[in-house]
């Protein structure tokens, strides 16, 4: 019999933020959010900034990524990503305090303000208050 789950692995430059096998994964992919259940299709998708989450043992864990890439197997899902914080890692006063700063700086257009930039950390930031409040 087949088993009913996947091998799941998040890595970051830095660390393996998690590695084991789960039921089911939600990725936030560039063209919109997708699922994998084993026994997936062969693909590889760019990832945005987001929230990510996964069933392990009956419970949906959640994780904030900032942008990278996920290869999918029938049997294992690899997420290659700049950073990856559990809900547990989150530090709500914090996030809060980057949106409302990114919100300001987007609102007020200083010269020489980096858009894009601004927009990235505004995302990180609601990112991270999603998974927490999760």
């Amino acid at each position: 019999m087949a088993d009913s789950r996947i091998q799941l692995d998040i890595v970051t430059p830095e660390k393996v933020a998690f590695s084991g096998l789960v039921e089911e994964v939600n990725l936030p992919g560039v063209l919109g959010e997708f699922g994998v259940l084993p026994g997936h299709t062969f693909f590889l998708s760019e990832l945005k900034i987001g929230p990510m989450h996964f069933k392990r043992e009956g419970k949906v864990e959640w994780y904030a990524l900032n942008k990278g890439i996920a290869e999918v197997t029938p049997t294992k899902v690899t997420v290659l990503v700049r950073t990856a914080e559990s809900k547990e890692e989150i530090d709500v006063a914090r996030a809060e305090a980057s949106k409302a700063r990114a919100e300001q700086r987007l609102r007020e257009r200083p010269e020489g303000l980096d858009v894009a930039r601004a927009e990235a950390s505004l995302q990180r930031a609601l990112a991270r208050l999603k998974v927490a409040r999760a």
